[in-house]
């Protein structure tokens, strides 16, 4: 920002504290962020629309679906103040969108260390959203395609043990269960060699009737939990650099905003000052 410049109201009339290249900056950063939004909103809606078992989300503490049509319309709100207080110079709107972020960038970083220092509750958590979806499994095919994703890429099975498939009705192990898949677990547990052509999607078949040596010859044993926790400790760099990689652009629009809120009011001011001085004799 330039000086003050006190003196003769001609030679400030056309002055402004208003920096063009921080105003537009901050409108093009929300413009983005803006479009970003509508995305999300748009993908929400259609996933939401497309889902037709509901019994599915019981999993899950929120809806993805849901959780990302809330995340884009709150975006939305935020970004538009930030577009629309820029443009105008509004301090109102450009105060509204500082401050929406500042409670965001503080609500993440109080998440990341109460995550960080109850680990254990975390965990707790992590296993009991792990145990439900293993439930609900052969309610929601997207839903089953994620645990089968999940087992596959880490190698692992269940979320403690490869037992905890008894959870589900169809992999129960009961003597009355009637379904072909008791006592079984799904094929995203099994040990897949790669110089196999064609998968067996039954080598899952009966393994929970086995020990657990015996069948860790055939299956992944390990459960999911552990599997996630190791891959946390190894890939530490890498999910810091993440979580920088989403606090800068909220601190460059914290930034930014205020840099503009300060401009406008030291703009205001020297307004003020030009209609107070301009039919000053003495000038």
């Amino acid at each position: 920002m330039g000086g003050r410049r006190r003196g003769v109201p001609g030679s400030n009339e056309d002055f402004s504290f208003v920096s063009p290249v921080v105003k537009y900056l901050l409108f093009m950063f929300n413009f983005i962020f803006w479009i970003i939004s509508l995305v999300m909103v748009s993908i929400g809606v259609y996933a939401r629309m497309m889902k037709h078992a509901e019994a599915a989300l019981a999993c899950l503490s929120v809806d993805p679906a849901i959780m990302l049509m809330v995340v884009g319309v709150l975006m939305f709100i935020i970004t538009f103040c930030g577009c629309v207080g820029s443009l105008r110079e509004n301090i109102c709107l450009l105060q509204t969108f500082c401050i929406c972020l500042t409670v965001i960038f503080l609500l993440q970083l109080t998440a990341g260390i109460l995550g960080f220092v109850f680990s254990d509750t975390a965990r707790s958590k992590v296993t009991e959203m792990i145990n439900n979806a293993i439930v609900h499994y052969r309610d929601d095919i997207d839903l089953q395609n994620l645990i089968d994703f999940g087992q596959m890429e880490f190698g692992c099975c269940g979320g403690v043990t490869y037992t905890d498939w008894s959870q589900n009705i169809y992999f129960n192990c009961k003597k009355d269960n009637p379904s072909r898949e008791r006592c079984s677990v799904p094929f995203s547990c099994c040990i897949i060699s790669k110089d196999k052509a064609v998968i067996n999607t039954m080598c899952g078949q009966d393994m929970q009737d086995l020990e657990y040596h015996e069948a860790g010859n055939h299956i992944h044993t390990n459960g999911c939990i552990d599997k996630l926790v190791d891959w946390i400790h190894s890939n530490l760099f890498i999910l810091g650099g993440v979580a920088l990689g989403l606090a800068i652009p909220q601190l460059v629009g914290i930034l930014l905003s205020q840099i503009l809120i300060n401009q406008i009011k030291d703009q205001i001011e020297l307004q003020d000052y030009n209609l107070r001085h301009r039919s000053d004799p003495w000038t």
